[in-house]
This record gives C-alpha cells, structure tokens and sequence, in this order.
C-alpha cells in the first residue's frame, strides 16, 4: 500500500479556483469546505487555484488537470456574454447592486482564469463540474448569454403563481423553491427515489439572481424551475462518468442541500453529482497517465534507420509512378531495389491472388518455391521476436503502420496488374 506521502502523486487532481473576499481590511483566498469535503471523500485532491492576478496565464504551471470544478463568486462581467447595451435603467442597476452588494462588483481576474479553465476543459475533454456561479461560466465559455438579474430580468414577466424568490438573505440555507426534474437526464437518475411520478420535483436551495437565459447549443436542461429558469444542465456527447467523460452545469447547491443542524442531505441524490464527478476525474486521470507513462526506448541504430527510409523512399517513388500511371520516373533502378527485397523477403500472396495468377499461367518464382522462399526461417523468427520484444509501445505502434500502409499499397498495385493480365487474356480468347 502507498504511503500518505505517495498519495498526492496516485490520486487525481481537481483545481478549485477560489473566491476573493475582505476580511479585517485585507483579501483573503477561500473555497467552501463542502466541496472540499465531498472531493476528498470520493477519492481525489483538490488543488485550489488563487484569484490572483496573473494566475490565468499560469495556468499550464497546475498541470496535469484532472478535473476542474468552479463554484461560488460575484457576478460575471456582462460583456463577455451581452454584446448589446442592458435593458435594464441606471436605476434598476443601481437596485441590483443595494440588494447584492457581495455579488454585483465584478472581478475580471476571476472572470479571466475561469473562462481559460472552462474552455480548455472543453477543450480537453476534462471533466468538468460548476456549481452556482460555475454554471454560469460554463455557458458563458460556450456561447450562452445570462439574465443579469432573474428577478427583473424574468421573474416580473411571469404570473403571479409562477414566481420563484431564488434568494432569501433571511433565510439563506434554509431557504428553498421547486424544480422540475427532466426525464432521462442525470439528476434524473441521482434523484429518481426521491421523485414522485407524476410531479417530477425536488426542492432546492438558491443563493443566486443571475442565471442562464440563452443556455448553449450544446446543453440539455436536467432542471427547470416554475418561472422558467434552468437550473441545471449538461451536455449529453461528454457525459459517460466510466469513460471519464463529465461537462455540467448545477445552479443551485446540492453539496449545502443538508437538513437543518446536521450534516443529513435533503435527498441521498445530493451528493451524486460529486460521485460521479469524481468517477470521471478518475478515470480520466487513468486515460492520461497511462498515455504520458508510455515508455519512450531508444531510437532504432543508425543503420536500421537507414534501411527504414531506403525501404519508405523506395515505396514513396513506386507509389508516384503507380498514382502517375506512368511507365517511368525520374529515379534510378537503386531506387526501387529496397522495396523490391522488401517485398521478396516479407510479402506473401494471399491464397485468391495466387490462385488467379496460376490459372493464368504465371510463374512466380515456380509458385510453391516463391511462397516456401517467403516465409521466415525458424532463426531469422527468433531473432525478429526478440528484437521487437525490446521495441516501445510507440516503436511497435509506428513499425505496424508502417508495414500496413505498405501492404496496402502493394496489394492495390498487384490486384490493378491482375485485372491488367484478365483483360489482356479476355482479348487473347
């Protein structure tokens, strides 16, 4: 078993950028122990990313990243999802900002690092996790656009009966609001002993008053509250946690979604997504590390790289002259002489082109004396197996293409003089 020293070095890596707030009139860095609770209990790390200016252009210095999961935070600058003018008044902005005040003042830097975070996990295909304010980011990176404000933005359009309060300052962890759960998605199946056939609802929590109004092409809603709002969503092509394939969006908090003075959650569903998450992460985390362990052995010598290049030139110049359709090409006799040993010493015909050339009455080398020619000697086997035992996977890798691609081209360049012989014999009768 690993020591607690190793286990840094075995357990995959998931980066959290934190949250910027002021505490005794200096910038403190933090990330709601919840997440990091659930990222440790499922089995990975999680590698906090400062909101410091700078850090979205160092972000290659956190590799390797096996995940990334955004949260909490203020306000995304409306720019970068809103190139038309707020139709909100100066003066409903000025309303935003007195009753959210920890929210509304933008912080760029933030904005920088996790929009480079989401899309290089779109990128990547690196799984990915947002919650609140990480939803937001996710959409945003993808081309969807935000109400700036839910409640003026959406919820003044709806009937009375439709509305959602989708934050209570008074109540903040208590308070909750309905949404209804989409068939066949995740949280369907995270949530599905909780659900009641009919209603497909849950109740959860809302810290928020912006939210997703155009969600992303490539998004489907899991969960759509009564006015209207998703709530969350998740893009169906990248999402397999066993192939470790994970990109979602969740607006409300299903790590806080927990029973008054106690650490219970509302629903055993709620700590799904971080299951799942980390599932993906982990095995993501296989998939490259067992691509950046591949071993990486010494070239071949010098002189069976020499041979390798004579015998790909000498293909190269025949392909030409085959794809040309020409008789000749500027090339010497030499030229071609590497293909031609190549060929005589590992090519073998397959049984129906042998077949076709004895009942047309060619002799190739006398048939049976060409192909018992072709086959390898038990010792030149043996010493071909024990030389290749000592290649790289990648070694192996190239060698098979290489060879394949060859046989490929002599096959089609054997079956167009084939057909050659049957019409020149056609004509003959």
């Amino acid at each position: 078993m690993a020591s607690n020293s190793d286990l840094s070095m075995i357990l995959p890596r998931v980066l959290i950028v934190s949250r910027r707030a002021l505490r005794k009139n200096k910038f403190v860095d933090f990330v709601g122990e919840y997440h990091l609770d659930l990222i440790v209990s499922y089995g990975a790390v999680p590698v906090i990313v400062p909101r410091v200016s700078g850090v979205s252009m160092l972000l290659e210095s956190f590799e390797p990243i096996h995940g990334v999961l955004l949260c909490e935070g203020e306000d995304i600058d409306p720019s970068l999802y809103d190139a038309e003018l707020s139709s909100l008044t100066s003066q409903e902005l000025e309303e935003i900002r007195r009753a959210h005040a920890s929210d509304t003042a933008i912080d760029r830097e933030k904005d920088s690092i996790e929009l480079t975070l989401a899309k290089l996990c779109l990128e990547r295909n690196i799984p990915y996790l947002g919650i609140c304010r990480g939803s937001q980011v996710l959409n945003v990176a993808c081309g969807g656009t935000l109400y700036q404000d839910v409640e003026k933005g959406l919820s003044r359009k709806c009937p009375q009966s439709q509305r959602v309060s989708h934050i209570n300052y008074d109540n903040y962890d208590g308070h909750r609001h309905r949404v209804k759960v989409v068939e066949d998605t995740p949280l369907h199946q995270w949530f599905k002993e909780s659900l009641d056939v009919n209603e497909m609802e849950i109740l959860v929590n809302s810290y928020h008053h912006q939210g997703v109004k155009k969600l992303a092409q490539r998004f489907v809603p899991m969960a759509i509250a009564p006015d209207g709002l998703i709530e969350g969503f998740y893009d169906p092509d990248a999402y397999n946690p066993e192939e470790g394939k994970f990109i979602m969006g969740l607006q409300f908090h299903p790590e806080r979604m927990r029973l008054s003075n106690s650490d219970d959650f509302d629903y055993p569903g709620c700590p799904l997504a971080y299951k799942e998450f980390v599932k993906a992460v982990t095995t993501y985390e296989k998939k490259l590390s067992s691509s950046a362990n591949m071993p990486r052995g010494a070239k071949l010598d010098q002189e069976l790289e020499n041979k390798r290049k004579m015998i790909a030139r000498s293909f190269s110049i025949a392909k030409s002259m085959y794809t040309a359709g020409r008789r000749s090409i500027l090339a010497q006799k030499s030229d071609l002489e590497a293909g031609a040993v190549f060929l005589e010493e590992n090519t073998a015909l397959s049984l129906q082109q042998e077949k076709r050339l004895k009942q047309m009455g060619a002799t190739v080398r006398n048939s049976s004396a060409y192909s018992w020619k072709l086959k390898m000697k038990t010792e030149r086997e043996k010493i071909a197996r024990q030389l290749i035992r000592k290649m790289t996977i990648e070694q192996l890798t190239d060698t098979m293409s290489f060879y394949h691609r060859m046989w490929n081209i002599c096959s089609e360049v054997l079956e167009t003089k084939l057909q050659l012989l049957d019409n020149d014999n056609g004509r003959l009768d």
